[in-house]
């Protein structure tokens, strides 16, 4: 059943954390969209927002902070720096990891992540205080723009998402994402 609550609720992280444990979808601001939200160690959950967004492809997760995100790399230490670098506001980087950081079903080819700490505090709270990597992924269908309004949001996914934390209209675009291929690195957007 949908519910809609305030991100200044005091019990906003702890009612997420539930959802997210119990297989649940949030919708949760970031500090450019909207983003859909699983434990990215959930198939099932994954598989609901696959459904959602009407497609199948790997998701970007949250990390709570650099340290974290090195932690996960599978790359050697000068890359890692060269990665940690690009992790900064508004950039999704998608490098190889170490195995069992999240589903299969959210990695790319090559044992592949994209890794995202956005600049917004519930993220990072978030992150910090659940288990499990969360997905982090527009809120749209495939193919259509993501949406940055809450009040479209619960119009338009209320039968198939649990939570949304409303932080109001958000007045921004989709991250850049760079991508580690061999040594080097691509913009993709």
């Amino acid at each position: 059943m949908f519910e809609r609550i305030s991100i200044n609720d005091k019990n906003v992280l702890k009612k997420t954390c539930s959802i997210l444990e119990a297989g649940g979808i949030i919708a949760y601001p970031t500090d450019t969209i909207y983003g859909l939200g699983c434990d990215a160690c959930n198939d099932g959950a994954i598989q609901k927002i696959n459904s959602i967004k009407q497609r199948e492809a790997p998701m970007s997760v949250l990390c709570p902070d650099l340290e974290t995100g090195s932690l996960w790399m599978n790359l050697p230490d000068h890359e890692k720096t060269n990665a940690k670098d690009r992790m900064m506001t508004a950039t999704t980087i998608i490098v190889p990891v170490k195995d069992h950081i999240a589903s299969r079903l959210v990695m790319g080819d090559g044992n592949t992540l994209g890794i995202r700490i956005p600049d917004h505090t519930f993220c990072i709270d978030l992150a910090k205080n659940y288990p499990n990597p969360i997905t982090t992924t527009s809120v749209n269908r495939s193919g259509h723009n993501p949406h940055t309004n809450p009040d479209i949001i619960e119009i338009e996914f209320s039968n198939e998402i649990d939570l949304c934390i409303d932080d109001g209209i958000i007045k921004g675009r989709g991250s850049t994402i760079y991508k580690f291929n061999n040594g080097d690195w691509q913009v993709l957007r």
